[in-house]
């Protein structure tokens, strides 16, 4: 299933190259004071989407309120609430001229709400200032409200995803400040926030799970109404994070694929590259 993890395997290498999208992805970015998730995480696919002139925003600022195990994004003291963040991602949508957009954020919980506010304010300027413009808004468990949930969804995003990130017998090494009920509870809860609005959820593989594990979270995310799900490898953003035990081969992949849709779900995304917000429109296009 994998192989010794001293090198990266071929099917794990991708070519960075600066190009004339990515460096106008960067600078609007940075005029409107804007952060990403793609940045701010070290995305693998940065160089990639940058340079279609596609970034995934990251509201309630650059710093996460918890210390996942496998996360690149800072850990410190949030930033206060910028009220004028929505307008600007909004504008910033417009400006690239985004069919689909993506809004996560850090975790808040230091906020009552967990940054849900926030998060369906910039769902509505975004919506106003770009109305031809899909929206996904990938949210963090809120501490488990629903009102919060349903805050968000009274904006009317077109997604609401949520991620797993890895199943429930490693969420003490890989997330150890969230829960995985909870977390399964809030899948299950967007899909019952009215017709229009699609559940997903992302998990990332090579963290010491085993096959019958993954089958077990593919049956309860199916369970919980998940439309869309994405399967991706984990890569190690510093020596700070948790280890890699494992690269998966495509061909694992591509099997988890078939097992996951054989379930229900209506898109998989199952490949070594795969995240929450790489290509996430084709969820919505079927493809």
């Amino acid at each position: 299933m994998a192989e010794s993890i001293g090198r990266k395997p071929a099917w794990l290498k991708k070519t960075w190259r600066k190009t004339d999208g990515m460096c106008a992805v960067e600078g609007l970015v940075k005029e409107l004071g804007l952060n990403t998730v793609c940045r701010e995480a070290s995305c693998p696919n940065l160089s990639e989407c940058f340079g279609r002139g596609i970034a995934t925003f990251m509201i309630l600022g650059a710093n996460c309120t918890r210390s996942c195990g496998f996360c690149g994004v800072t850990h410190g003291g949030p930033a206060p609430v910028d009220p004028d963040e929505p307008t600007r991602v909004g504008e910033a949508v417009k400006r690239l001229g985004l069919g689909y957009a993506v809004i996560t954020s850090v975790t808040r919980d230091d906020l009552p709400d967990g940054g849900a506010a926030q998060f369906a304010e910039t769902v509505r300027e975004t919506k106003r200032l770009s109305p031809g413009t899909k929206i996904e808004t990938l949210i963090p468990d809120f501490g488990g409200s629903e009102a919060a949930l349903e805050l968000v969804a009274r904006a009317r995003p077109d997604v609401i995803s949520h991620n797993m990130e890895t199943v429930a017998e490693l969420y003490e090494k890989v997330r150890p400040q969230a829960d995985y009920t909870r977390s399964l509870d809030i899948v299950r809860r967007v899909g019952l926030c009215g017709e229009g609005i699609k559940s997903k959820s992302g998990v990332m593989v090579g963290v010491g799970e085993t096959d019958v594990q993954m089958h077990g979270l593919f049956d309860d995310l199916a369970s919980a109404g998940c439309a869309f799900l994405t399967i991706g490898q984990y890569l190690r953003p510093s020596p700070a994070n948790i280890p890699v035990e494992a690269y998966i081969e495509p061909e694992v992949f591509d099997r988890w694929s078939k097992e996951a849709k054989e379930r229900g779900f209506e898109f998989v995304a199952s490949a070594p590259f795969a995240r929450s917000s790489y290509h996430a429109e084709e969820a919505i296009a079927g493809k």
